[in-house]
């Protein structure tokens, strides 16, 4: 059960890093554009791009918590 965990913890860990990397691309990339002065109103793709990464990169970094949560829990009932 421990080492299932691990994997787990691990997993959502690279997910949470893959998903942040992916977000700050994005975000350059948008800054990038809007320094060029394409000006465009409303948001544009990149900034939606952006914006959903940070959201997975949360719901990743909440995984990895419960996850480690469920580890001390397990760790405190043996």
């Amino acid at each position: 059960m421990q080492t299932f965990l691990v994997i787990l913890l691990v997993a959502a860990l690279i997910a949470t890093l893959v998903a942040l990397v992916r977000g700050i691309v994005a975000f350059l990339q948008n800054a990038s554009a809007e320094a060029r002065g394409t000006g465009t109103t409303g948001p544009t793709a990149g900034q939606l791009k952006s914006n959903k990464m940070m959201q997975q990169r949360i719901l990743f970094q909440a995984l990895a918590i419960i996850i480690v949560v469920v580890m001390l829990f397990a760790a405190g009932r043996t």
